[in-house]
């Protein structure tokens, strides 16, 4: 599968002129994947599609919806909100432009559009947008194990969370502590500390597979892993791997009362189908409990509790 990162930038064209559209369309499609609505109920619901566009090119007139709203709704969308909207219309007028500036439009092109210069703008403007993605995504990641962040745990499960209430789904989450951690830093020094950091997220990375699923840096030497749409037992069954694979690390650890390697604890908690209110702050006290029960009990265990949050 290709890379997100190295496909062709996204066009959305937003037109209900067919000749409009064919004429962009032609200009842009050596360099750009082009997509078209004809109306701004389709254009909002293909913005709010997987994979989104990289920039919307709408018309201002167009019946029953026109382009000004569909600005302002994707704009109070957090899932389209980033995209770049560019006005094509034949209204000059500066109090018309102010006001798509204002409702968060990029810029505006005047008909009849000057291919050229509509190329130069939007080849700026994805660069632009390309430059955010870059330091968006570079904010989301851990900076020494590599993986997804605690801002981007907050931002998945938030909405996994959500999205499992809306389709009535389960939802599993783990919490993970590394055995005696403080120990192992003050015994082999941070140098090493963050060498293991690094291993065992790595090893427990490899646990899943399923692109929905995050392992996550929840914070020093805890990890967190969200599971969408995966019940208790399969939930328990990947923690289950996950410490082996830690285990499997044999990273040496001279901690009196640890076993001879590095190891993992793993709390496990699981949402139901018929959740149909709270936070996903439930799960995680859920799961910090589980973790808690897993560390009273010797460690280097998982331990899950009934589906007790429905």
């Amino acid at each position: 599968m290709m890379n997100r990162a190295t496909m062709r930038p996204t066009i959305l064209v937003v037109d209900d002129a067919p000749a409009n559209v064919q004429l962009l369309g032609e200009a842009l499609h050596s360099d750009y994947q082009i997509k078209v609505a004809d109306n701004g109920v389709q254009a909002l619901q293909i913005a709010d599609s997987e994979p989104h566009p990289d920039l919307i090119l709408l018309d201002v007139m167009m019946p029953e919806m026109d382009g000004f709203e569909v600005c302002r709704r994707l704009k109070s969308n957090p899932r389209t909100w980033r995209i770049p909207v560019i006005f094509v219309t034949a209204k000059d007028e500066e109090s018309d432009e102010e006001r798509g500036l204002n409702l968060g439009a990029v810029d505006y092109l005047t008909k009849p559009i000057s291919i050229t210069i509509a190329k130069a703008r939007i080849r700026n403007h994805i660069r632009l947008k390309q430059q955010a993605d870059l330091l968006e995504s570079i904010s989301l990641v851990d900076a020494l194990t590599h993986i997804p962040n605690r801002r981007r745990f907050d931002e998945a499960i938030d909405a996994e969370w959500k999205r499992a209430v809306r389709e009535k789904t389960l939802l599993s989450l783990l919490m993970i502590d590394i055995d005696h951690f403080k120990e192992y830093n003050d015994h082999y020094g941070h140098g090493a500390g963050d060498v293991c950091l690094q291993a065992v997220a790595a090893a427990l990375q490899s646990g899943v597979s399923r692109p929905g699923d995050l392992v996550a840096r929840y914070g020093g030497e805890e990890f967190v892993v969200i599971l969408p749409e995966t019940g208790m037992e399969a939930a328990s069954q990947i923690a289950g791997r996950m410490c082996e694979s830690v285990r499997g690390l044999k990273l040496p650890h001279a901690y009196p009362s640890a076993g001879p390697f590095v190891t993992v604890s793993i709390g496990c908690a699981t949402i139901g189908p018929h959740v149909e209110s709270g936070s996903f702050n439930m799960l995680l006290d859920e799961a910090d409990r589980m973790l808690y029960q897993a560390k009273k009990t010797g460690r280097d265990r998982v331990c899950c509790e009934t589906d007790k949050l429905g």
